[in-house]
């Protein structure tokens, strides 16, 4: 009889520290998910650059005219990027930019952005190439009169826009 109690409190001894194993994995395991999940929040805020009702004027540039050479239209940005081939200079219409999200002087240079018109919904992908004070964007001319679909932009001078950093 001793032996079968000893034997049955063995068992549950073993039982219970398989159990208190078991529990410590779980919780290893929940802690790693609860990191991970944090740190993909993170990375996601950091790739999701965006902003909303952001003031975008209008600026002459005048790319097609000027062979799109940035050092021609004195752009902030042709010192890192004026070199690029022709075809990564004339990909998308270019802006400055000072918008309240994102990366600011040489660090933008080059990265692009999906801007949508708020009042239109038109949208178009442009490419830094220049810095500004206005607080938001000053989108080539061109780049301006494709968002402007329905004229009001350049009754007032300006339009709010929402961006997007992109892959360019």
């Amino acid at each position: 009889m001793c032996n079968k109690r000893l034997e049955k409190s063995s068992n549950n001894r073993k039982y219970i520290e398989y159990s208190n194993e078991r529990q410590r994995k779980i919780s290893q395991w929940q802690d790693l998910a609860c990191v991970f999940i944090l740190l993909c929040a993170f990375a996601a805020k950091a790739a999701a650059q965006t902003a909303s009702n952001v003031r975008a004027t209008y600026h002459y540039y005048y790319p097609e005219q000027n062979g799109w050479d940035l050092y021609k239209v004195s752009a902030y940005c042709s010192t890192w990027k004026g070199n690029q081939p022709l075809e990564w200079r004339r990909k998308y219409g270019w802006t400055a930019f000072c918008g309240p999200v994102g990366p600011r002087g040489r660090d933008s240079c080059g990265r692009c952005l999906r801007v949508t018109n708020t009042a239109t919904g038109a949208q178009a992908t442009v490419r830094i190439v220049d810095q500004c004070s206005n607080g938001g964007l000053d989108l080539d001319d061109g780049v301006f009169k494709q968002l402007d679909t329905n004229g009001q932009g350049y009754a007032r001078g300006n339009m709010i826009v929402n961006y997007a950093f992109v892959n360019c």
